[in-house]
């Protein structure tokens, strides 16, 4: 029994587990502006906002728009996606905070 349980344990922790992915925002710009993840895969964007001003992330592909503070760090969750690319912007810099994520 002692044995059954703890598969279980090790099978729920790694169905539930996402990778995470840093993204700095930094002089309006995100670094790194490409992230490569695996196709259908969940994951989660960590967007970290190292400049005095507050920045929304926007994904239209993603479907995901989300304020990130200045000096302020936050996750976005990801349902899994299918191969190809997709973009995201800093709604209130979209001249320079340009980025991708590339599924394979």
């Amino acid at each position: 029994m002692k044995k059954l349980l703890i598969i279980f344990l090790l099978f729920a922790t790694n169905s539930f587990a996402t990778d995470e992915y840093l993204v700095q925002i930094k002089d309006h710009k995100f670094q790194p502006n490409i992230i490569e993840v695996p196709a259908g895969k969940k994951f989660t964007l960590i967007i970290e906002n190292l400049d005095k001003t507050i920045e929304e992330f926007e994904s239209d592909d993603m479907r995901r728009e989300k304020l990130v503070g200045a000096g302020k760090k936050i996750k976005i969750k990801v349902n899994a996606l299918k191969p190809g690319e997709y973009k995201f912007y800093g709604d209130f810099h979209q001249k320079t905070a340009q980025g991708k994520v590339i599924v394979k």
